[in-house]
């Protein structure tokens, strides 16, 4: 084993001991954020089958890597890259490369104290920049900037509703080929998941995700499903699965996910053990996720 993989390895081993911060597999993001002090990691690849209407391509695979950073205040920083491959048919070349890179800050700035109350509450502000080629279809060629508003409520203490608003004031939500692809003009994002603690270790539930844009002469719509869930190794590792359909052009026809998240801890972490997919709800002394 190469030092430079073995030195990655140790550091794995040496941090699995602490809470993790997710949302994976899903799109809808959850209102948590990452304790402070706390570099979370997570990572997926996706392979989806194409709409017929996107011919000559065929199929697209996406590794997608994050890194998110606890702050103060319940704020967090994010920064994530994908890496994509189009596959096209025999005709036509298979596109290689990284796609447009995204940066963040994310405000959870109400905590429900208790279920079947006022859920908990965040919002986050995303720039995206084009640091994929446009000819090739891995990026959009154009700066985007979105709002997203997101709503948690805890219907039990194993069962949580999540919803999710957005809104693209510049740009588009491509992905590759995947995604509404106007550069012009507003779109506008939404999603709602349920998710279920069926164990300490596993987390199960479905999403339903679209988006719509104000340009109807595009028909560049997107809605999808997936139905996916955490599996959690340990208090700060998790593996995340799930599968994707779609019935718009800008949705996948059929999809399957695979990932995993790692918390490295740099100064301070939560003793408490979440479960796989996290519950922002907390008592006034600390969080009871």
């Amino acid at each position: 084993m190469r030092f430079p993989l073995r030195l990655f390895l140790i550091a794995i081993t040496a941090f699995l001991q602490a809470p993790l911060s997710a949302q994976m597999p899903f799109y809808t993001d959850n209102a948590d954020v990452t304790d402070q002090g706390t570099l979370h990691f997570e990572g997926y690849n996706e392979l989806d089958g194409l709409q017929s209407a996107q011919y000559p391509d065929l199929r697209q695979n996406t590794a997608n890597f994050k890194v998110n950073y606890g702050l103060p205040r319940n704020l967090e920083l994010d920064f994530d890259i994908p890496w994509l491959a189009i596959y096209r048919a025999s005709a036509s070349r298979t596109t290689l490369g990284n796609g447009d890179a995204d940066m963040g800050i994310k405000w959870n700035f109400y905590k429900s104290s208790r279920p079947l109350r006022i859920p908990s509450l965040s919002s986050s502000l995303y720039v995206e920049f084009p640091t994929g080629d446009e000819r090739q279809s891995l990026g959009s060629g154009e700066t985007d900037y979105a709002l997203n508003s997101i709503a948690q409520e805890s219907i039990s203490d194993k069962t949580r509703l999540t919803g999710n608003f957005g809104f693209l004031f510049a740009g588009n939500t491509s992905t590759g080929v995947l995604g509404i692809q106007t550069t012009r003009g507003h779109v506008y994002t939404g999603g709602v998941s349920l998710t279920h603690d069926f164990n300490p270790r596993l987390t199960f539930g479905g999403e339903l995700y679209g988006a719509i844009d104000d340009n109807n002469g595009l028909g560049k719509d997107q809605l999808q499903a997936l139905l996916g869930g955490a599996w959690a190794f340990n208090s700060r590792t998790s593996f995340t699965f799930a599968i994707i359909g779609g019935a718009h052009i800008a949705s996948p026809k059929i999809g399957c996910q695979f990932g995993y998240e790692i918390d490295f801890p740099l100064r301070h972490a939560s003793p408490q053990i979440k479960s796989a997919v996290n519950d922002p709800i907390a008592t006034p002394q600390r969080r009871t996720q």
